[in-house]
């Protein structure tokens, strides 16, 4: 296995920014399954990833599927008393880095509630004032 795919299972969950942001390129896209919009770049990307980690609880990939630049990442975890899986499907770059980070999940409802769960979150956290103004 790619030593970030590992990497990636070790940090991801755990919701720390910095480390999420070593394994990122600095022109990262994120495709969250909560809106159709695109992130870029690692710290706005690593900022995301590191909300979802603290949203999520009992969270393990269950499954690793990939090779050389592809890899899809399946999942299982709860958001407040709600079940969901999913799948992280990662594209690294030539240096290893996650260039394309897009994440699909299972049921309707609890997509939802990440969506609410994140943009509490989101609304709350200064560095997104930054990061939208950046976006405009």
């Amino acid at each position: 296995m790619h030593p970030t795919i590992t990497r990636m299972q070790e940090v991801v969950a755990k919701g720390d920014d910095t480390k999420i942001a070593e394994i990122l390129a600095e022109d990262v896209t994120f495709m969250p399954p909560t809106y159709f919009a695109t992130w870029i770049g690692r710290a706005p990307v690593a900022a995301v990833l590191g909300h979802v980690g603290q949203v999520f609880s009992d969270f393990k990939y269950r499954r690793v599927m990939g090779d050389g630049h592809d890899w899809a990442l399946e999942f299982q975890c709860k958001i407040g008393d709600l079940d969901a899986v999913g799948v992280d499907l990662i594209t690294l770059n030539d240096d290893g880095l996650i260039q394309k980070f897009e994440v699909v999940m299972r049921p309707y409802k609890t997509i939802g509630a990440l969506r609410d769960a994140m943009m509490t979150r989101i609304s709350t956290d200064p560095r997104f004032q930054e990061y939208r103004k950046a976006l405009a």
